[in-house]
């Protein structure tokens, strides 16, 4: 077989076989297949799509590139969740101490920002010292100990995802169903986990845009887990405006801990409280969506999660005193607020613009080598339904450069619709199969 071949079988819409699959993934691996062709099969995977037989046999092919972790000789029943990536979205920052907290382990291996979308290990790196690199043994060590580990992909699991990773960012193939798939489940099968939570985002901050797109990821994703003897549910939730108020790394650590301390923005407190309680359910330590929220509540109120916070922090060699007191984290010499320049209704808080602007600032990736600046970010102040008047606080920009502020700014003027008629707020949550009623956010508008 070539590479190439397979490349223009892809590009001309054929179907590859498993052994065509497993030899391109073989190539990844071994670095015998040069970027510049994985590259071009992954814009004819884009371009053309993959089918669900293929999806899933690049899938297991990615997971069995490396080892397959067995956590069965440190935890009974092990948990993991994954997103699909979101502005804003410091979801596992609460969510994997909560349910620890509750007894449940949780071992999550995370990715890096992927283009506007942050990434949780960026976000943890916010903290002086935080190690993301454990060893197989040192992963498996801390969930023993701690019962939560949140590491980054192990060079030893799925190790042709690893590459993939980080080629998707930075050539335009991102948003393609088969290759988001293939990617997450690649992972999640082979970190060991028996039961999977998929947060999949949907809206024009994210990588799937349409809610069509979105339950056939969820429905794929299940598939292929179903096949690898993994339970697995899916969430679709809503990405059109950021999730909470902080974009950017130690902005968003900063708002983990006021959620883990019973604040933060509402929208972003229910959100981790819907995932927490569904992670429960699936882990058997709740039997119903209520009573696993009221556990999740009782670990925030109680400060065991922030408790877990701060050792999940120490145990991985960050600074704890940074999460006891958040001020020491990084911050940006420059701050501007972004005022409303009309008088109306928010219909629009375009999320994919202000991840973009958050990446100007320097807080995300424009190549894959490019370094992040963990100080800067946005603090977005208002939501989709809210009346706004002139010259009232849309958005505070955090900055460490006065030309990035300049571009940030000018980037954000379109992130921002009116409407002179009231609009409804945006929901937390879309159902799985369309016709069902969908969560509400728990904001109310104005």
């Amino acid at each position: 077989m070539r590479a190439v071949d397979i490349i223009i079988k892809k590009r001309d819409r054929q179907e590859l076989t498993r052994e065509e699959i497993e030899f391109f993934v073989r190539g990844i691996t071994s670095g015998e297949i040069p970027d510049y062709q994985v590259a071009a099969w992954a814009m004819a995977v884009l371009l053309n799509g993959m089918t669900a037989r293929e999806t899933t046999d690049l899938t297991l092919a990615m997971a069995h590139s490396g080892e397959i972790l067995d956590l069965s000789d440190v935890v009974d029943f092990v948990v993991d969740k994954h997103s699909s990536g979101g502005v804003g979205d410091k979801t596992s920052l609460v969510v994997l101490p909560v349910v620890a907290a509750c007894g449940l382990p949780i071992g999550k291996m995370s990715g890096r920002g992927l283009g506007f979308s942050g990434g949780t290990l960026d976000k943890m790196e916010s903290i002086p010292g935080f190690r993301c690199d454990l060893s197989i043994a040192e992963f498996k060590r801390q969930l023993k100990e701690i019962g939560v580990v949140l590491a980054g992909q192990s060079p030893s699991l799925a190790p042709a995802d690893g590459k993939l990773y980080a080629l998707r960012d930075v050539t335009g193939t991102v948003p393609s169903l088969p290759l988001i798939a293939s990617s997450i489940m690649s992972k999640k099968i082979a970190a060991g986990a028996q039961a999977i939570l998929l947060d999949i985002k949907v809206g024009l901050g994210a990588f799937v845009p349409t809610l069509d797109e979105a339950r056939r990821l969820a429905r794929l994703m299940i598939e292929i887990g179903q096949q690898a003897g993994r339970e697995v549910v899916a969430l679709l939730s809503d990405m059109n405006q950021p999730l909470g108020q902080a974009v950017g790394n130690a902005l968003e650590v900063r708002e983990a801990i006021e959620t883990l301390h019973g604040g933060g923005p509402a929208d972003f407190r229910a959100h981790c409280l819907h995932v927490s309680a569904h992670l429960l359910m699936l882990g058997r330590r709740a039997a119903t969506l209520e009573q696993g929220r009221r556990l999740a509540e009782q670990a925030i109120a109680s400060g065991a999660a922030f408790e877990k916070l701060c050792a999940l922090v120490h145990a991985q060699g960050g600074d704890v005193s940074c999460i006891e007191q958040p001020e020491r984290l990084p911050r940006a010499r420059l701050v501007e607020v972004f005022p409303a320049g009309r008088e109306g209704y928010l219909s629009e808080v375009n999320a994919r613009l202000i991840g973009e602007s958050s990446v100007l600032l320097g807080a995300g990736r424009s190549r894959k080598d490019d370094a992040i600046d963990h100080a800067v970010g946005l603090l977005v102040h208002r939501k989709v339904g809210d009346f706004v008047t002139v010259g009232q606080p849309l958005v505070t920009l955090h900055a460490n450069d006065p030309a990035r502020l300049a571009e940030a700014r000018h980037h954000l003027a379109a992130a921002f619709r009116w409407s002179e008629t009231p609009v409804p707020p945006l929901p937390l949550f879309y159902p799985l199969e369309a016709g069902e009623e969908v969560t509400p956010s728990p904001l109310p508008a104005g």
